[in-house]
């Protein structure tokens, strides 16, 4: 899977991948794998992001459109 919102957010919030991966803590690389469906996103890392980004977990994968936690 593809996480193409988590690359919506980072875009639409002015970050670089390398900046979102010091905000939640992992290496920029990893953060990319993240993004292209690569590696799967572990539960600790989607925590990190909806909080980053106040918005839900669901959001994030695509389950819902409301961003709303």
């Amino acid at each position: 899977m593809i996480y193409k919102r988590i690359r919506d957010l980072q875009e639409d919030n002015d970050m670089t991948q390398a900046q979102v991966g010091e905000k939640i803590n992992v290496p920029q690389r990893t953060y990319a794998y993240y993004e292209t469906g690569e590696r799967m996103i572990p539960p600790h890392v989607l925590w990190a992001l909806a909080d980053l980004y106040d918005v839900s977990i669901d959001y994030l994968l695509g389950r819902t459109d409301d961003k709303k936690r």
